[in-house]
């Protein structure tokens, strides 16, 4: 091994140690016995010692073409990061020097976005470190999508938890923030892990689908299901896993979290929308995790489902989890959303997006 490779490692290994999140402490301990017995009797679908998902998933590949999507496999050669040459556009935006009258969304790549209104603050899923895994190697950004660190943002009044898998519930960043005065709310259990990274546990809240929260005057959230699953290392779904209804200052924003195509989209739909703004997943599916993610032609269903005037895509153009190309998320979406007559707003990261404005629509994203 070259002494400058080895040297970095020594030095990034350091860093791990030093930040209190080693690889262990990273992983975390699930809820305890005494509080799965607990779930066992206040939540429904809390069956045989795990969490389930509120409708039967044995349907969730309705509207995908999986004959299309076993061809391309077979047949295309992959690239799913682009090449070196060619880092991902990004813009770095002053975000603590700038007051927003109406919801304004600031996407960090992947599932890590800032809801800022009239100077209040909502951090939903960060991940503002290099990889989305409990070792710094693996499952790293890809180049020029890392571009915004805590020291980066504003004051952050509320963090917003939508499950425990790595890419969306990040030691590094929650250790980062536990000291700020930051009030937390999170699934049912998800708060085990945060109690062990020293958040403080008088400013954090479980919440179970159909829990309200009062964030502040004009600031209302209401947990909402999902269908997906939980789980950082053998023991799955101990776990709650949840998307949110966010009303705020007069708007109504539909915070997705991951989640393959089911009724509980219709659902929330028929009782809290229309929405003005629905962030979805779209990216890192394939037909094995057909149950827990969503394809293209799936993301326009549930927005029609959820009467949302437009959508926001997530969950791509970060990490490459999948086997489809970086891109190809948003390739496929596009044309579906336009002959279904939804508006889609595609940011490049880093760049603020305000509910009521045009959606940004230059391609940035058209390259290898």
């Amino acid at each position: 091994m070259r002494k400058p490779k080895l040297i970095l490692i020594l030095i990034t290994l350091a860093v791990i140690l030093l930040s209190g999140c080693s690889t262990i402490r990273s992983i975390g301990k699930i809820p305890s016995k005494e509080r799965r017995a607990e779930f066992a009797v206040k939540y429904p679908n809390f069956i045989n010692n795990e969490f389930r998902n509120l409708y039967d998933a044995s349907d969730s590949l309705i509207y995908v073409d999986t004959t299309r999507i076993r061809k391309e496999i077979k047949m295309r050669k992959f690239t799913k990061r682009p090449k070196l040459s060619q880092p991902i556009p990004s813009v770095k935006t002053n975000l603590k020097d700038i007051t927003f009258n109406r919801p304004t969304i600031t996407w960090f790549g992947h599932s890590s976005y800032l809801i800022q209104s009239q100077g209040f603050n909502i951090l939903v899923d960060p991940l503002l470190t290099d990889y989305a895994s409990p070792i710094w190697y693996f499952n790293r950004s890809m180049p020029g999508s890392y571009v915004y660190k805590i020291k980066d943002l504003p004051p952050i009044d509320v963090l917003l938890i939508t499950h425990d898998h790595y890419d969306h519930l990040d030691c590094h960043t929650i250790r980062k923030l536990r000291k700020k005065n930051t009030h937390a709310v999170v699934p049912v259990g998800v708060g085990s892990f945060l109690k062990q990274w020293n958040w403080k546990s008088g400013h954090m809240q479980e919440v179970y689908w159909g829990d309200t929260v009062d964030l502040a005057p004009g600031i209302r959230l209401i947990s909402t299901p999902s269908q997906h699953r939980s789980g950082r290392w053998l023991k799955k779904n101990q776990t709650l896993w949840t998307s949110y209804v966010l009303e705020i200052h007069g708007y109504r924003i539909f915070i997705g979290g991951d989640s393959g195509y089911n009724k509980h989209f219709k659902d929330i739909g028929d009782t809290y929308g229309p929405f003005d703004l629905a962030i979805l997943e779209n990216g890192q599916y394939n037909l094995d995790w057909a149950k827990n993610h969503s394809f293209p032609e799936q993301t326009v269903h549930t927005a029609q489902d959820l009467r949302t005037r437009m959508v926001l895509p997530v969950h791509w153009a970060r990490f490459a989890a999948a086997y489809h190309t970086w891109n190809e998320p948003i390739k496929e979406l596009l044309p579906l959303m336009d002959d279904a007559g939804i508006l889609v707003t595609i940011p490049l990261i880093g760049e603020p997006y305000t509910i009521g404005d045009p959606p940004k629509t230059e391609v940035w994203w058209d390259f290898e």
